[in-house]
């Protein structure tokens, strides 16, 4: 998705650093190669290292995807492993990188991890540092767009309060639906407030959690999609 110019534009050439732990070297080299095989016009190298140094060396954008993998159960138990990896990446974040480099926490706990990260790369702007709510922010468009039998895309303005976690808040207080002639609020066209005070609500809480029991893994297809939306819209804007 980066390399077909999801993320930043079908006009934004791109060298793609790719960090991995040591066991995982030789899959990473796998990775590479198909990376250049798939002979992306605006993917100028693959970096594919297990070297921190390397690896965040001169990046403007930065997408943490490393951490202790969540298994099904709550995410508490994550925190501590996930202090050492995010202490050490963090660290040659502020060496190495960009100094205007933005962040994207990835890795749950998500905030957690971005709070740790922040802690350690003190030179980043806070600013520059967020974590993924776009997927559940994207989980409760497609909530709302099933619910009234529209396209996706013809869903906005939905608000996710709170941390990427169970008790996270889904707020369709000011969505609204695109219906040709304009736009109309979906409170009005569900005109159902227990949905949206009930199910709506603990649909989008607990779909990481179904995905999980489904799948036995987390998210992952819809994640990276959700990341490049957030990575796209932040530096590119969003549409009016």
């Amino acid at each position: 998705m980066i390399a077909g110019g999801a993320m930043l534009g079908p006009n934004q050439p791109i060298i793609l650093h790719l960090l991995d732990i040591e066991p995982a070297a030789e899959i990473l080299k796998g990775v590479k190669m198909e990376l250049m095989d798939g002979a992306f016009p605006l993917l100028k190298d693959v970096i594919a290292t297990t070297d921190l140094v390397e690896a965040f060396r001169d990046v403007d954008v930065a997408i943490m995807l490393g951490g202790f993998p969540r298994r099904k159960g709550d995410g508490k138990d994550l925190i501590f492993k996930n202090v050492g990896i995010y202490k050490a990446q963090a660290s040659a974040l502020e060496q190495y990188a960009d100094s205007n480099c933005k962040v994207l926490v990835v890795a749950n706990p998500a905030n957690t991890n971005a709070l740790i990260l922040k802690e350690f790369a003190p030179s980043i702007p806070e600013e520059n540092i967020t974590s993924l709510t776009r997927l559940d922010h994207n989980r409760a468009l497609n909530q709302i767009a099933e619910n009234l039998n529209v396209h996706v895309g013809d869903v906005k303005n939905v608000i996710i309060w709170g941390n990427h976690s169970s008790n996270l808040y889904p707020d369709a207080n000011h969505a609204l639906v695109d219906i040709g002639a304009g736009h109309k609020p979906v409170r009005d066209l569900i005109a159902d407030d227990q949905w949206l005070k009930t199910e709506f609500i603990t649909n989008v809480e607990q779909r990481g959690q179904a995905i999980i029991n489904a799948r036995r893994l987390s998210s992952s297809f819809s994640t990276a999609s959700a990341a490049c939306d957030h990575m796209r819209d932040w530096i590119l804007g969003t549409p009016k």
